[in-house]
């Protein structure tokens, strides 16, 4: 991605197709991507999974057993029709766990609200010159490091943002 990105004119877009995976769209704009098209977000909601910031890899499994009990909406703040809805992670556990469309349906709507969001995110930092920053929190968030219980940034990622100046 960093090779074609510095071979192609900075003055056209440059269009990544197939990838779709947040910690990706995140270090592919560093890397000077500014479109993207993946079936992640619809695909993962088909499979009961929700987008959520936080720890690698930034999913909820909604049918999962610690969700058949968990009385709070898939993600705090987030306003989509499944959380602003008032469905519950244990409510959407039931639905998906019984093959409801309409809980695909709510799962796959918060994936997409979760990546509009990602990306205002990412075009707001790009807008306040403040996109190094932004990409360090977002990667922090996901790998807290292994002496703090979580895992070590891959070192594609840490290769990736070297690439694009962000050490």
């Amino acid at each position: 991605v960093d090779h074609c990105c510095r071979a192609l004119p900075d003055a056209k877009p440059r269009y990544l197709m197939g990838v779709g995976y947040p910690l990706d769209l995140v270090v592919c704009t560093a890397l000077g991507v500014d479109m993207y098209d993946c079936v992640y977000p619809t695909r993962t909601a088909r499979f009961g999974v929700a987008l959520v910031d936080g720890e690698a890899p930034g999913t909820l499994r909604l049918k999962g057993h610690d969700c058949a009990d968990d009385y709070r909406a898939i993600a705090e703040g987030c306003e989509c029709m499944a959380c602003g809805g008032g469905y519950t992670r244990a409510r959407l556990h039931a639905m998906l766990k019984n093959d409801s469309p309409l809980a695909v349906s709510l799962v796959t709507h918060h994936n997409l609200a979760y990546m509009m969001s990602l990306n205002r995110k990412m075009r707001d930092a790009i807008k306040e010159d403040a996109y190094p920053d932004f990409a360090r929190r977002f990667v922090r968030d996901q790998y807290r490091g292994k002496e703090n219980g979580g895992q070590d940034v891959p070192s594609w990622v840490n290769d990736a943002l070297r690439a694009a100046g962000i050490p």
